[in-house]
């Protein structure tokens, strides 16, 4: 039917990674708000 079907085959993957880029890029995934951890230096603990 095709006289490359390997060039056919990488055209439309290449395809489908393009449409899913412009579709991640128009709708992002949310981000999930996490706490922020801050680090307490150690040297408060110590004893003198």
């Amino acid at each position: 039917m095709f006289r490359r079907p390997v060039l056919l085959l990488a055209a439309i993957l290449l395809a489908l990674v393009a449409v899913g880029l412009v579709v991640v890029g128009a709708f992002p995934p949310d981000v999930s708000p996490k706490p922020v951890e801050r680090v307490v230096p150690n040297d408060r603990f110590q004893t003198r």
